[in-house]
């Protein structure tokens, strides 16, 4: 059997501040406070878990979300509503657009902890 994601901890300076900045982008529930993890659901099972680092400095990650094309049409008004930087690509040279790789769209920003967030119409890997 193939392994399957579970879970992955995502280390923040404030766990309910950066589980919610996702959550308000995806347009999904509240966090769950779940011991020290403020938890982000996700379709499949697979959960977010922000964690209060207590570092001044987080080391950055980066998160792919596959979504629809209604749902990026969703976010990516949210993310202009909200004044949000944005790029096409992931070291942030192509500012304020968004990128028509393989067929789709694609966009990244960042979150309050500097976590590279990416949003796809279309999956990368080979089909």
């Amino acid at each position: 059997m193939p392994a399957r994601l579970d879970h992955t901890i995502v280390r923040s300076r404030d766990r309910f501040a950066g589980a919610r900045f996702l959550t308000r982008l995806l347009d999904a529930p509240e966090p769950v406070a779940f011991g020290p993890f403020a938890s982000v659901p996700l379709d499949g099972g697979v959960t977010l878990d922000y964690l209060d680092d207590g570092a001044q400095e987080i080391v950055s990650q980066h998160l792919a979300f596959l979504v629809s094309d209604e749902e990026f049409d969703a976010i990516f008004g949210r993310v202009r509503e909200g004044g949000l930087d944005y790029w096409a690509d992931p070291h942030h040279r192509d500012p304020g657009r968004v990128n028509h790789l393989f067929g789709g769209r694609g966009v990244y920003i960042e979150d309050p902890d500097g976590h590279s967030i990416e949003f796809i119409t279309h999956t990368y890997a080979a089909d």
